[in-house]
């Protein structure tokens, strides 16, 4: 039986400073975040306490911190930057990051990038 759990962050909505428009430098805007994230969860499995788990909530700080304290020209970056905090926690086997930029065409819901990565197994 597989131990490989999956997490997912589903509509995180953050305020932050994106785009590379002078309205856009000066004035903060929505962004939806999503994220799945695929860990080895057998500890957790065997151990049935939260300090074997991936603690998504400590994730979720960090990205929340990363979000609101910068300013982003990209969504590219952004979504980089939220993968990487992802992937340092050693028991991610794998993660994609969705960002949707609320309205930034005209006749769209919405603009978003997904970047994925994947651990390499030596």
């Amino acid at each position: 039986m597989s131990s490989v759990a999956t997490i997912n962050i589903k509509n995180l909505r953050l305020r932050t400073f994106i785009g590379i428009k002078d309205e856009e430098i000066n004035n903060q805007q929505d962004v939806l975040i999503n994220a799945s994230i695929r860990y080895d969860a057998s500890k957790a499995i065997s151990e049935n306490c939260i300090e074997a788990a991936l603690n998504y909530r400590t994730i979720t700080k960090q990205i929340i911190k990363l979000v609101e304290d910068n300013r982003f020209a990209l969504l590219e970056r952004m979504t980089h930057e939220i993968l990487s905090i992802i992937m340092d926690y050693q028991d991610v086997v794998d993660a994609t990051v969705e960002i949707d930029k609320p309205y930034a065409l005209r006749y769209a819901d919405s603009v978003s990038v997904t970047l994925t990565a994947t651990r390499k197994v030596i």
